[in-house]
């Protein structure tokens, strides 16, 4: 079986009738999803990223059977997910940020109860599957508590173990740790992690929190208006946006050797250079988009200087989407920083 999900040319359309006056109206169409390719391997958390609108929900509702493409193929480990949708439901299982996709009036108990009837859990196994999950999401004592008096990193809890409760081989990540405090979306960070690694479960993550995009994620798609952007690792990413390294070097004074040769580097390899005169001295930054760290000290030892600190700021993915946005259909920096305010 060749095992994944592969999506080919998917299209969304949504039509929509605006009224024009009492008894007049007329169709309007919005596009989605325009031909979206990506494929989500088995044993990896796959990304995929964009501003608000881009398409990221629509796919993940479409993934889950939840709506219908206007266009395209999706295959989940070679079922189709139209004429296959009964079978591929039992594969798949969605997470979302916030308190949605529980119930509040049901206790955490009865809540898994009612969705492993939903995702048709054998009934032997129902009771031992809830009290698995429970104790995997740390809510076995609050099992019986009403779900409106958990807090809200309990309700999330609660919602990885209903996301889990059919036992998925892929499990879509929509904005999961939205609104969380920080070490209890670190702990979740760390569930998702060990689902991919170590149950071979394949991932699909949506974040604006792009620090935890690049820490969890092998390889990310990038969407705007539902068309594909660019595509690849983190690194990869980064390394076609071309973001700069920075170097910056701490030195108790500046020998005219070392100005000449920095300057030197600087030709040769067309990077930025700035002296700043500081209280602790004198501050060499160099910015590049390739490593040359190694040809930087290199030259300022063998010239004389005396290094006091060297830091070595690596580009971040955060860096590379915030260059690459303002080139996607003309969003503006401002827009782009979307991504940056909701760190």
């Amino acid at each position: 079986m060749n095992k994944g999900i592969f999506v080919e040319g998917l299209k969304k359309v949504y039509v929509t009738r605006k009224r024009q006056g009492w008894f007049r109206s007329h169709k309007e169409e919005k596009v989605a999803i325009e031909h979206l390719n990506l494929m989500i391997p088995c044993g990896q958390v796959t990304g995929l990223l964009g501003l608000n609108g881009a398409g990221k929900t629509t796919t993940i509702k479409i993934l889950s059977t939840l709506l219908l493409p206007t266009e395209g193929r999706v295959q989940v480990d070679e079922l189709d997910l139209i004429q296959d949708a009964a079978l591929v439901r039992r594969r798949v299982n969605m997470i979302v940020g916030g308190e949605r996709m529980v119930y509040w009036r049901l206790t955490g108990r009865e809540n898994l109860w009612y969705f492993a009837q939903l995702y048709d859990v054998e009934p032997r196994r129902v009771h031992e599957r809830i009290n698995e999950l429970l104790r995997l999401v740390g809510l076995e004592e609050a099992a019986d508590t009403l779900v409106e008096h958990y807090s809200k990193g309990m309700k999330q809890r609660l919602q990885i173990a209903r996301g889990l409760i059919n036992d998925p081989a892929y499990l879509f990540l929509d904005e999961p740790t939205l609104g969380l405090d920080a070490p209890i979306a670190h702990e979740l960070r760390q569930r998702i992690k060990e689902l991919a690694t170590e149950e071979k479960k394949g991932i699909l993550l949506t974040s604006h929190y792009l620090t935890e995009v690049e820490e969890l994620c092998s390889y990310i798609y990038v969407i705007d208006q539902g068309r594909l952007v660019i595509q690849g690792s983190p690194d990869e990413i980064k390394a076609r946006t071309q973001i700069d390294r920075v170097i910056r070097i701490l030195l108790p004074e500046l020998p005219d050797q070392v100005i000449s040769a920095l300057h030197s580097i600087k030709e040769q390899t067309g990077a930025r250079l700035e002296e700043q005169q500081t209280d602790e001295g004198m501050v060499i930054t160099v910015r590049h988009p390739e490593d040359i760290t190694g040809s930087v000290a290199a030259a300022i030892v063998l010239h004389g200087g005396s290094m006091l600190k060297l830091d070595v700021l690596e580009p971040k993915l955060e860096d590379a989407i915030l260059a690459l946005t303002p080139n996607i259909n003309g969003n503006s920096t401002s827009e782009a920083s979307q991504y940056a305010a909701k760190r």
